[in-house]
């Protein structure tokens, strides 16, 4: 019998296959040509993004947080003294919809987290602001997010997560638009 490994892995000492090397497997069986040199990669981000969505998702209940409200409290804490955002500024750094904003920051407020307060160069305007109490929070929620990250990695080196960090920063995606893929069908030249 014949044993095929994926890509990477040998019988003697290669990494354990896992979902990716089974989904990359039946793939190379029954459609090989929509493999590409990225595929690989691009499942294990993928794969990976999922593991940390999720370790995050599992502490912030015990915060009394829901991820947007933890976007908003670390998004604050890190902007620096006196740890206060204009709303556009947040919607832009969080992608959020204005109204989706308002909501949030509506909740964080009431629970003494956040304040609204006039914004010194435009007496217009409004800045959103960490209480003491949302300093607080964001810290312990920023702590036990770092946390929690570091326990998805919990089985990789020290020296292979800094290898794969360096390798991301050399495939990153720099850009903002992703080209759109051509439909089947069309003819890949515009002679």
């Amino acid at each position: 019998m014949v044993v095929i490994y994926p890509a990477g892995v040998t019988a003697a000492s290669g990494p354990v296959p896992d979902p990716v090397d089974a989904l990359l497997s039946a793939w190379r069986s029954e459609l090989p040509d929509v493999l590409r040199p990225t595929t690989e990669l691009s499942k294990r981000i993928a794969q990976l993004a999922a593991a940390l969505d999720a370790a995050t998702r599992g502490v912030l209940p015990d915060l009394g947080l829901t991820v947007a409200e933890f976007d908003i409290l670390v998004a604050l804490r890190r902007s620096g003294a006196p740890y206060r955002m204009k709303p556009n500024e947040l919607v832009r750094v969080l992608l959020l919809s204005s109204g989706g904003l308002s909501n949030v920051v509506n909740h964080l407020a009431g629970r003494g987290l956040v304040v609204r307060e006039p914004a010194p160069d435009d007496g217009r305007s409004t800045m959103i602001r960490l209480t003491p109490d949302g300093m607080r929070t964001a810290e312990r929620a920023v702590r036990a997010h770092a946390d929690a990250h570091e326990a998805v990695f919990a089985q990789a080196s020290p020296a292979a997560v800094q290898a794969a960090a360096r390798a991301l920063r050399e495939v990153g995606v720099q850009r903002r638009s992703v080209p759109r893929p051509l439909r089947a069908g069309r003819n890949r030249s515009r002679s």
